[in-house]
């Protein structure tokens, strides 16, 4: 029979190791993966620190209306230098569709965006006061909008869409590829920053079971779970050699509740390592 942890067993140890940590340096880009990284109150050190702005609207384009955005998911972005606490963030370099390489401190970086997006936009490093995005909601059953582009509302001064850091264990990856065989849940699909392997072995949603408690992450760190994170369109649309599916978002909102992982604030910083242990408080 498959083991499951009880809530008894988790407090008493490890509940798993960090086996890959990710970054994205402007939101809704391909990111990068590290094998460490700095976490302060505002998450990954370094993570969403970029967005494309959008001057007709004011808002912060995403790839959650891929109407307009499908394109963001075409392009990657890494740092030129590993972002240190304290000192300023280096500038980022992004790689276009094409595969062309620009960087943030070239002055004519907005026109090239602007002829990628054939929509006028622009790189922007500090974020509103009060940013939003659009969002759109394909028509599907236990999806809180159908058929529907909306406004939804971000963090203050952030280019977060609800927290500063998601979570997300490869038992419940597992899961969703026992319920649906044909599609290809890959932890990419769901850009976590902190993918953790449950030591017990477990195919299931395991960090539902986390909500409210603390995440103590290595010797430092640790992260208090503040909710499941609902997932949306972007984790149907085809990126790289995956394939656009529905599938994928359907089988989390008839299984979870439209959710996979868990989104975290952080309660105290450090140093996170793959390998480190999380320990559950």
């Amino acid at each position: 029979m498959q083991e499951v942890l009880t809530m008894s067993e988790t407090t008493q140890g490890v509940v798993g190791s960090v086996v890959s940590l990710r970054r994205y340096p402007v939101k809704s880009m391909m990111g990068e993966e590290l094998n460490a990284v700095d976490v302060t109150d505002r998450g990954l050190l370094g993570d969403r620190a970029y967005a494309l702005l959008d001057p007709s609207t004011g808002k912060v384009a995403s790839a959650k209306n891929p109407r307009k955005w499908a394109k963001l998911f075409d392009c990657r972005a890494a740092f030129v230098e590993p972002p240190l606490v304290g000192k300023p963030l280096s500038p980022v370099r992004i790689m276009l569709p094409d595969g062309t390489m620009v960087t943030s401190e070239q002055s004519d970086l907005n026109q090239i965006l602007t002829q990628v997006f054939s929509r006028e936009v622009t790189l922007g490093r500090a974020a509103p006061k009060t940013p939003s995005l659009e969002e759109y909601w394909p028509d599907m059953e236990g999806l809180a909008h159908r058929e529907k582009v909306t406004d939804e509302t971000m963090p203050p001064e952030t280019f977060f869409d609800l927290a500063v850091i998601h979570v997300l264990t490869t038992a419940t990856i597992d899961r969703l590829r026992e319920l649906y065989p044909p599609g290809r849940f890959e932890v990419r699909r769901f850009r976590p920053n902190i993918v953790v392997e449950p030591s017990s072995g477990a195919k299931d949603f395991v960090e539902n079971a986390w909500v409210g408690r603390t995440l103590a992450i290595g010797g430092k760190v640790r992260l208090t779970v503040t909710g499941p994170c609902p997932r949306c369109v972007m984790t149907t649309l085809p990126q790289g050699d995956l394939p656009k599916d529905p599938g994928i978002l359907r089988t989390a909102a008839q299984q979870n509740q439209v959710n996979v992982g868990i989104y975290t604030s952080v309660l105290r910083g450090g140093t996170v390592r793959r390998g480190d242990p999380v320990r559950l408080e």
